[in-house]
């Protein structure tokens, strides 16, 4: 039988943030994640890429940023991804609730989506985060170094959220193209989920007509990434996506995954990311995210690019 060209779930989330230090100390400090890769974005060798993840860097566990100390801010509206949701075991809600007081974090608040708890809070520069308390199991890998015990470590993404304001040309591509498919239903929110579903698998998208379209910046997300099993199902997708008239880029070397990005109908930025190689292809897995790493292609130029980039003292 063929093999089906479906993503099979979040592979990684990337953001746009002010200052890496600062960006650094939240997600490392506060939320206890892992600093698993140091690198440049590879578009623009002069900023940062930083990846924050589980211990090893699982994919559908990495939220990454390009941190730019003078970018503007970014603005809500459609067109976009606006939040980020990692899922937490049920029995730490009450851990992250009252730690995220004690270190206040911006506009924190509760909710209730989908039948599930929520917590919802920003980050420094104002992404817009939320903790989802679920059952199910994630087959993340706990980080010994983390401020936050073993027990209560966040456990990769839950879903993403989309806003757009026509809603039927966006599931078309999740639904026809991206093999997902309808999970729930909560007010006009509509959850997707692919592969074998459950946490990790989500996407919420809203139609919200009346809403201007938003704008990429400080606190904005700049992409959503879709994971693939491999090159193979990678180019199937992207040849399918290529027929429906949505002029996918060409496959992109990464290095640590392959990428083909492309623009849905309701202005998301989508990317397709194979599940390896891997963060550990160029670094110890106790040294992630120590040193600056590049891909290979860029190392003859290092002096030069990193005589470019902002010193960075990241502790």
């Amino acid at each position: 039988m063929e093999q089906k060209a479906y993503t099979h779930g979040l592979h990684h989330i990337t953001g746009f943030a002010g200052d890496a230090v600062q960006n650094f100390n939240f997600y490392t400090k506060v939320l206890g994640l892992r600093l698993v890769k140091k690198s440049v974005n590879q578009d623009s060798v002069d900023v940062y890429h930083l990846f924050f993840a589980d211990a090893v860097g699982n994919p559908g566990t990495d939220l990454t940023f390009f941190p730019w100390p003078n970018i503007s801010k970014a603005k809500d509206g459609t067109g976009l991804a606006t939040e980020v949701t990692f899922a937490t075991p049920v029995e730490s809600y009450d851990y992250w609730m009252i730690r995220l007081q004690e270190l206040n974090v911006n506009n924190l608040g509760s909710d209730d989506r989908f039948g599930e708890k929520v917590i919802t809070f920003e980050d420094p520069d104002g992404l817009k985060l939320s903790l989802t308390a679920t059952s199910e199991y994630r087959d993340t890998v706990a980080w010994d170094k983390s401020p936050v015990p073993a027990e209560h470590q966040l456990r990769g993404f839950h879903t993403v959220r989309m806003k757009v304001r026509k809603i039927e040309p966006s599931l078309v591509v999740l639904k026809d193209l991206m093999g997902y498919k309808e999970a729930d239903r909560d007010g006009d929110w509509i959850r997707l989920e692919a592969g074998e579903g459950g946490s990790g698998t989500f996407v919420d998208i809203i139609a919200l007509p009346d809403v201007p379209e938003g704008r990429w910046g400080a606190g904005g997300i700049h992409h959503v990434a879709f994971r693939m099993k491999d090159r193979e199902t990678e180019l199937k997708l992207r040849q399918k996506l290529m027929y429906a008239g949505l002029q996918p880029s060409t496959l992109i070397d990464r290095f640590w995954f392959e990428s083909v990005y492309f623009r849905e109908p309701g202005g998301v930025v989508f990317e397709l990311a194979t599940d390896g190689p891997g963060f550990g292809r160029d670094e110890d897995m106790d040294k992630l995210g120590e040193e600056l790493i590049l891909p290979p292609w860029f190392e003859k130029n290092r002096e030069e690019i990193e005589k470019n980039l902002p010193v960075l003292n990241l502790n």
